[in-house]
C-alpha cells in the first residue's frame, strides 16, 4: 500500500508541473519555473522508485491516466478552459480503464 503513496505523489507532482506551465510563462518567471522542474524531477524520481516494485505498464498507465484526468479538470477550474461532454466521458472512460487495469492486474 506504501508504494501506491509514492505513486500518487509522483502523479500529483507531475499534475503541479503541468499546472505550472502556463504560468511560467515559457519559462521567464523564475519562481513557477524552478517551482515546475522541481516537481518534475520529484515527479520522476518517486516514478523511478514504483517502478521497481510495480510493473511499469500499470506505473506508467495510473501516472498517465490520473494525470491527464487531474490536469484536465484542475485547468477547467484554475484557468477556465471548457470541458464539453465528450471530453468529459473521455476521461472518465481513462479513469475507468486506470482502474481496470489496477485491479487486474497480474500478480508481481
Amino acid at each position: 500500500m506504501y508504494i501506491y503513496v509514492i505513486l500518487f505523489a509522483a502523479i500529483a507532482f507531475e499534475v503541479l508541473g503541468t499546472m505550472l506551465l502556463p504560468t511560467s510563462q515559457n519559462f521567464t518567471k523564475p519562481l513557477p519555473t524552478s517551482i515546475l522542474f522541481a516537481s518534475y524531477g520529484l515527479s520522476f524520481y518517486f516514478l523511478a522508485l514504483v517502478s521497481q516494485k510495480l510493473p511499469l505498464s500499470i506505473v506508467y498507465a495510473s501516472w498517465a491516466g490520473i494525470g491527464v484526468f487531474s490536469v484536465a479538470i484542475l485547468s477547467y477550474i484554475f484557468y477556465k478552459q471548457a470541458l464539453n461532454w465528450q471530453t468529459i466521458t473521455g476521461l472518465f472512460l481513462i479513469v475507468i480503464g486506470v482502474t481496470i487495469v489496477n485491479l487486474y492486474k497480474a500478480q508481481y
